[in-house]
């Protein structure tokens, strides 16, 4: 069945002048003109085939049609809102799920989810580790944090962090009789590597040192293993800054050299345009923007 509604402007605008009994005072809620009230309601009664108002010299009054339609029509409006409200309560609360890298989930987002369940005990977080680009039009995500150049075209992002990369270690491997003291001591340990071994070719080289096998070592596919095995004193290890920073905080780990190289990738916050700012969308991406300001600035 075809419903018969009349446009919902000139609907608004009727509801507002006969609750005040004034085009000047309905304009003044609406935010328009006493000109645009009138013709609202005008072109509704000719939609409707019916008079509305009674115009007088200084007042307007609802005629015996206008006084039947106010209430249904205010009751419209009021299921309408209320509706609304529930819809972006329903929004603001809930389940949030958050595709991440494993490695930066475990280093990073983990464990500052604490302040986030403190801040928003109304959202519950549900985070997916995750290595691949998410699919927002096939897979149940409402953001993701990803690792890249930034360039996901259809997208709202927001640059979390820029890293650094350098090397990190055990505090063991500092003692004994091949203690690393100068970056060319690395030829007597095992170096770690994630999948990327152009990055330990350019730290060796900006650190001036030719003989040192940059292909040797163990290769983790994920960057958190890469750290944890430096933390289990298994060799030393090219990490980027963000997921050795709390090994490192608590001396879990140590930077022997002084050589630091700016990663070629940085993390992002990215959600979909078109959802970006609902209420809990919007409520994480904030906290998680705000944490990555926070580190910095500590």
């Amino acid at each position: 069945m075809v419903r018969r509604l009349p446009p919902l402007n000139a609907l608004r605008a009727f509801e507002a002048a006969a609750r005040h009994l004034s085009f000047t005072r309905a304009a003044a809620e609406l935010n328009v003109t006493q000109a645009a009230i009138s013709h609202q309601v005008k072109a509704l009664e000719e939609r409707l085939g019916i008079t509305l108002f009674r115009r007088l010299n200084r007042a307007l009054l609802l005629t015996d049609s206008g006084q039947a339609y106010l209430p249904v029509v205010r009751d419209a409006f009021d299921r309408l809102a209320e509706a609304t409200d529930r819809l972006y309560a329903q929004e603001a609360r809930g389940t949030l799920t958050v595709s991440v890298l494993p490695s930066f989930a475990a280093k990073w987002l983990v464990p500052r989810l604490g302040r986030f369940r403190d801040a928003y005990p109304e959202i519950d977080v549900r985070v997916a580790p995750s290595v691949h680009l998410t699919d927002f039009s096939r897979e149940d995500v409402d953001l993701a944090l990803r690792y890249g150049r930034g360039t996901w075209p259809g997208m709202r992002i927001d640059r979390l962090m820029t890293e650094d990369i350098c090397p990190v270690c055990s505090p063991a491997l500092l003692r004994g009789p091949r203690a690393l003291r100068r970056p060319a001591d690395l030829a007597h340990h095992t170096l770690l590597h994630d999948e990327d071994h152009g990055s330990w070719r350019m730290w060796l080289a900006a650190a001036g040192v030719d003989d040192v096998d940059p292909t040797h070592g163990t290769v983790f596919t994920d960057s958190g293993m890469v750290v944890q095995a430096a933390v289990e004193g298994q060799g030393v290890a090219l990490a980027r800054s963000a997921l050795a920073a709390a090994d490192l905080a608590e001396g879990r780990l140590v930077a022997p050299f002084d050589v630091v190289l700016p990663a070629a990738f940085a993390y992002y916050v990215v959600c979909p345009e078109a959802t970006a700012e609902r209420p809990k969308i919007a409520a994480f991406r904030d906290w998680v923007l705000g944490e990555a300001r926070a580190g910095k600035a500590g």
